[in-house]
């Protein structure tokens, strides 16, 4: 039994009304490091946030290119109440090849975090981290952070995004 109805989430202040804010048209720009401080591509990117099933999820829709070459992606974010945990679903033509990358995470001082992991070539799984955050109403930023298995160096700044909503705000 849910300690929290949907319907009391997606009132004001809720986290579903939370994640509500990010629906819209945006546009920004895009950067990709496979190394720190060493930039690979800066390039233009848009996406499309809209609500699914009630207001449960939003789903992200984008497309934006690396070096020239376009790429599209899709990512699901939604609150799960029982658990009390964000969660997120994330395919593209690029970081994900043909797998789906499953997140968990919680809510932080700025926004939420999602983590997840991926299978390397050789050796144990990497982490893959997310960040979502909305300083303001027509801004959004979405940070991905590289990191490695245990002992193997640092997390890294792997992509981030800087949108800013295409239309005015509701």
């Amino acid at each position: 039994m849910t300690k929290q109805s949907l319907e009391q989430s997606q009132a004001e202040g809720g986290l579903h009304h939370q994640l509500s804010k990010l629906v819209g048209e945006w546009e920004g720009v895009t950067r990709t490091w496979f190394e720190p401080e060493t930039l690979e591509d800066e390039s233009v990117w848009r996406g499309t946030i809209r609500p699914v099933l009630g207001g449960r999820f939003v789903v992200h829709e984008y497309e934006g290119s690396f070096k020239g070459k376009p790429l599209a992606g899709m990512a699901i974010y939604g609150y799960h109440l029982d658990p009390e945990r964000y969660e997120t679903a994330w395919v593209d033509s690029f970081h994900t090849g043909t797998g789906i990358m499953f997140f968990t995470g919680s809510r932080g001082s700025q926004g939420y975090a999602v983590q997840g992991s991926y299978a390397a070539p050789s050796g144990p799984p990497w982490g893959w981290r997310t960040e979502i955050h909305q300083p303001e109403p027509d801004r959004l930023l979405i940070t991905h952070y590289n990191i490695p298995p245990e002992g193997q160096g640092p997390e890294t700044k792997a992509v981030e995004t800087d949108y800013r909503r295409r239309a005015p705000s509701r």
